[in-house]
């Protein structure tokens, strides 16, 4: 397998994404991630002493900071709206480039991982938690109302999450135009 650009640490974690986005937990293996990142066995011990659980557990954490990136401040746009469409076009490349193999790693985490990795829950509460946080405070930052913005916030991270779900099984991103279409509206 050809080796992809970055560290050897890096390579390992992004392949633990993606194979908790289109596996989840149960087939998110060290052998899948290894063969996935070109790394040698050696590796996962010397960058996750903790095994396996410490690997899932690090790559969670790592796709809730990717996704939390398309709404910070600065690095993203300033209205609700364009941030949407933001996060819209990263789920629709995501499905379509994976032929709507892949999704959420963290939905993914939450749905299967709690038998398999203790913290699956911590960490998924705080990613969505996080996410969020992050909306509603681009919404309040753009003249709704805290309450208002709260409940909207929660909508939007479960509307595109449930879409992404639908999305997958239905092989088309029909769910997520329709719930990114309803969410602008109310934005």
């Amino acid at each position: 397998m050809a080796r992809t650009k970055g560290s050897t640490r890096d390579r390992m974690v992004d392949s633990a994404v993606n194979l908790l986005a289109t596996r989840g937990a149960a087939g998110t293996t060290i052998d899948g991630v290894l063969a996935a990142s070109g790394a040698p066995r050696g590796s996962v011990y010397h960058h996750f002493p903790g095994g396996r659980e410490e690997l899932i557990t690090v790559a969670a954490r790592a796709a809730g900071e990717r996704m939390a990136v398309l709404l910070q401040e600065g690095d993203s746009p300033a209205q609700p709206r364009q941030a949407l469409a933001q996060l819209a076009d990263f789920w629709r490349t995501l499905l379509t480039v994976s032929d709507y193999r892949s999704g959420c790693a963290i939905a993914a985490l939450t749905v299967g991982g709690g038998e398999q990795i203790p913290a699956a829950s911590d960490i998924a509460r705080e990613v969505f938690t996080g996410w969020q946080n992050q909306f509603r405070d681009l919404l309040c930052a753009n003249g709704f109302a805290a309450p208002r913005a709260a409940t909207l916030a929660t909508l939007t991270v479960a509307s595109l999450e449930g879409a992404v779900i639908l999305a997958r099984a239905q092989r088309s991103t029909a769910p997520l135009d329709a719930v990114v279409s309803e969410l602008t509206e109310l934005f």
